[in-house]
């Protein structure tokens, strides 16, 4: 069995600030010095999980860089056995890969709480202006519309880690068949109580082992099709601009909703929203 592991930033262990995630390219508060550490902790823990995925059997794992630009990962620090995939507008995005023959498993590494969660470091959903994702009526984050992609593709989601707060959200959407590893705990949304690296990583190890064990009887995540999709916004002339698209309807001010026959189009549909509501506020 193959398996796939998307890694995040922002729920890595010892991680607090968008400083600390933002790749310096973009100028602005950003720091390269605190940049380098945090895709140097980040690429580390990747590797912790796929050394447990393959403790446990694997014969195959790909890390998919998720985050930001999605050029974060450093090859060298990964077990030389493994495959990676560098760069943006891949069509899967944050879960490229799950659609490969073979791939049983979805590991996520350094995810976060969704946006508007009280105590979640850097809590948000896709972007910044995103403040809830709705689907049938249950909100979700990166975490739940992931987990359904890979669904669409038979593809369960076994393990997590990342804050408490995340870890909280992922065990009660998609169930206690995720096993969960908090590596910091939430105080703020800037701030956190977090593990040594070191043990940060021996925990995503040896929950990543145990998860891929029971990657056999884990069902993968879905939810009532077609589904009732809707996202909202943090200014009415972003969804004045995504309730232009076909197929969208205004649910209210901030709000537009949609109707998806499986989870590709809701993903994709999501995806174009999310562009089309980067709009100019200042007139």
């Amino acid at each position: 069995m193959k398996v796939v592991i998307s890694v995040d930033m922002e729920g890595v262990c010892g991680v607090a600030s968008w400083v600390q995630v933002s790749p310096p390219e973009f100028g602005g508060l950003v720091n390269a010095g605190e940049y380098q550490v945090a895709r140097e902790r980040m690429t580390r823990e990747a590797a912790a999980a796929a050394e447990g995925a393959m403790a446990a059997g694997a014969t195959g794992v790909l890390i998919n860089d998720s985050h930001d630009t999605m050029r974060n990962l450093i090859p060298e620090l990964l077990p030389e056995a493994v495959r990676f995939t560098s760069g943006n507008d891949k069509p899967l995005s944050m879960v490229q890969g799950v659609d490969e023959k073979g791939v049983g498993a979805l590991l996520y590494v350094g995810y976060h709480a969704r946006a508007g969660s009280p105590r979640g470091p850097l809590a948000h959903t896709w972007n910044g202006f995103v403040t809830n994702v709705k689907v049938n009526g249950v909100d979700t984050g990166e975490y739940g519309i992931n987990a359904l992609v890979a669904g669409h593709y038979g593809v369960p989601v076994v393990f997590a880690c990342g804050d408490n707060v995340a870890m909280a959200e992922i065990t009660q959407e998609l169930g206690q068949q995720v096993v969960c590893v908090a590596v910091k705990e939430g105080l703020s949304t800037y701030s956190a109580i977090h593990l040594h690296p070191a043990e940060a990583q021996r925990l995503i190890r040896e929950g990543a082992q145990r998860a891929v064990k029971a990657a056999s009887t884990a069902r993968p995540y879905t939810t009532r099709w077609p589904a009732q999709c809707e996202l909202s916004l943090n200014h009415q002339a972003r969804a004045d601009a995504c309730e232009r698209v076909p197929g969208v309807s205004r649910v209210n001010a901030r709000t537009v909703g949609w109707e998806s026959p499986d989870a590709l189009h809701l993903f994709q549909t999501f995806r174009m929203l999310a562009k089309v509501g980067e709009v100019r506020l200042e007139g």
